[in-house]
């Protein structure tokens, strides 16, 4: 048994509530290894988790986090795979912003030699929701004409570079002008365009005369309208999350989001077979539940070789709220992540 450090929400509704505490860990279970957390990454999913607006929620008391990179300290005794010293990346379905971890040897794989701890907490689980979104629902494939939103965040930057891995034509979006030069600069975006009110006649212009086969849509509002206005015949739209339902504050402002939920674009399924559109969703906790999935999915992923997830924005575990604050406002580029020891 050992001291962790955790950081917890008593329940969930305001981030305000996320406090450090220090805990017991018991030794890891027959089928488990133990995690000394070097890295944790931050997603969108842990904001919506604090405030109570993410339907897999744990009930009561919870630990955030869903992705983390560190060494292995302990291995129970059914584990063969791994060694203690092994620099592992892994995925959880919350229990991710602690300083160590027990977790079944199923959900670590192993850090890549060339990649830092930072770069590993910020692969899993963007990487396995832009290459399910875009390969298994999206069927990507050469020549394709895919508008991603988001494209200077983590999932944004990633699915570029699968799309690119694949030979499609990418525009990417973004909400603020200076994330337009570093994606030119650092990213081989084919077009990047502003979500501003002039955004149709933006991507229309960006799409000259090719057709929008694919939609990596996280926004929604009139940008999912329009963006489903501008989708070609056979296209595909596959929706993973919803920006614009995403609060500032510690606590989820209601009248806004009952507001954003009422004017929600409302897309009829009767009408789809005459449109020839597909619209699709997933939510990535589907396929924690899903290990053999999850590891094909990985391995096809990894065969890609492309490189590893661009960190934009570091903190120490002592600056965690600092960390989620900066994470709410947008205007973070490529992965935050949070260092638990360097």
């Amino acid at each position: 048994m050992l001291n962790r450090q955790v950081y917890r929400m008593p329940k969930a509704g305001s981030i305000k509530d996320l406090q450090l505490q220090t805990e017991k860990l018991e030794k890891p279970a027959a089928d488990e290894v133990c995690v000394k957390v070097k890295a944790i990454g931050l997603n969108f999913a842990d904001i919506f988790a604090m405030q109570g607006l993410y339907s897999a929620t744990p009930p009561g008391s919870f630990i955030p986090g869903l992705e983390f990179s560190g060494e292995i300290i302990a291995v129970g005794e059914n584990v063969v795979d791994w060694r203690v010293g092994d620099r592992v990346m892994g995925a959880t379905r919350f229990g991710g912003y602690v300083s160590h971890i027990n977790i079944h040897h199923r959900y670590v794989i192993a850090l890549p030699d060339s990649w830092d701890f930072e770069e590993g907490a910020g692969f899993l689980v963007q990487g396995l929701t832009a290459y399910y979104a875009l390969t298994s629902l999206g069927a990507l494939q050469k020549g394709m004409t895919v508008l991603i939103h988001s494209a200077a965040g983590g999932v944004g930057i990633l699915a570029n570079r699968i799309c690119k891995a694949y030979g499609a034509y990418t525009i990417g979006t973004v909400g603020s002008a200076g994330k337009v030069d570093f994606l030119r600069k650092e990213e081989a975006y084919d077009e990047v365009i502003l979500r501003d009110n002039n955004f149709y006649s933006n991507l229309k212009g960006a799409l000259r005369d090719r057709q929008l086969h694919l939609i990596m849509e996280c926004i929604g509002g009139e940008i999912l309208k329009q963006g489903w206005k501008a989708l070609a015949p056979m296209g595909r739209m596959v929706v993973y999350g919803n920006a614009s339902f995403t609060s500032h504050g510690s606590k989820p402002n209601y009248p806004r989001l009952i507001w954003k939920y009422l004017r929600r674009p409302k897309i009829d399924p009767l009408r789809l077979p005459t449109e020839n559109k597909s619209l699709m969703g997933f939510n990535l906790i589907y396929l924690y539940e899903q290990t053999d999935m999850m590891h094909e999915l990985l391995q096809e992923l990894q065969a890609l070789q492309i490189k590893p997830q661009y960190v934009g924005h570091t903190f120490t575990f002592d600056k965690m709220h600092d960390a989620i604050h900066l994470f709410q406002q947008g205007k973070t580029v490529g992965k935050v992540v949070v260092n638990v020891e360097r």
